[in-house]
């Protein structure tokens, strides 16, 4: 694998079961797959068997480290753009050809149901216009940075948006980024107005595109 970049895309359904176990494997326990990894889940609908890289890092980079036995959620958050090397190999294993090309790697988030939980309530309040931020941000530490980017959102808005519909709606659009990045299980770091807008808002319509143009709920 060489070059990598990120690619949005909106999040996965929440996969929810109990941990049976996890590990390194070749992709579908195939002796002549690539090595991937793989996390056993017992369902409501029966076993399930997830397959990627990056649950590897996600299981054990996990903010609540969640182990066999354990309620858990698995969520696609987005897909990485990956450059990856194709090997053929004869009866004896010898590699006899090579061919890189492009391919798309997931990026997860692997938590304990609790985690996933206590996000929804995070994005809720984010969305709360009724809000006091001071007494949320009190109750909730970790929503400090995202906050402040929203009021730099808010400052921005009445020095360069002059219609308040607009304005409204361009806000609308950065708390919706934001809390929907919150509730898919994404870090919480200090979103900066310029990337927010690269993520979610992009630029503010014009009046007579916004009915067409209304985003997805």
């Amino acid at each position: 694998m060489q070059r990598r970049e990120l690619n949005s895309r909106r999040g996965g359904q929440l996969l929810i079961g109990r941990l049976k176990d996890h590990g390194a494997a070749n992709y579908q326990f195939r002796a002549k797959e690539d090595p991937s990894y793989y996390l056993r889940l017992l369902t409501s609908r029966g076993e399930r068997i997830l397959w990627g890289k990056d649950l590897e890092r996600a299981i054990k980079q996990g903010e609540t480290q969640p182990k066999a036995g354990d309620l858990i959620g698995a969520r696609r958050i987005r897909r990485e753009a990956v450059t990856v090397t194709t090997r053929q190999r004869d009866a004896e294993g010898r590699i006899v050809s090579q061919e890189e090309h492009h391919a798309h790697r997931t990026r997860w988030v692997v938590e304990k149901v609790s985690f996933f939980a206590e996000r929804a309530k995070l994005a809720r309040r984010l969305r709360d216009e009724q809000a006091d931020v001071r007494a949320a941000v009190r109750e909730r530490p970790e929503l400090r940075s995202t906050f402040l980017s929203v009021r730099a959102a808010e400052e921005f808005a009445v020095r360069r948006i002059s219609d308040p519909k607009d304005r409204e709606r361009f806000l609308e659009l950065v708390k919706g980024a934001m809390a929907g990045s919150i509730q898919k299980g994404e870090p919480l770091p200090a979103v900066s107005l310029r990337a927010t807008l690269a993520k979610g808002a992009g630029p503010v319509p014009k009046p007579s595109e916004r009915k067409r143009e209304e985003p997805t709920r």
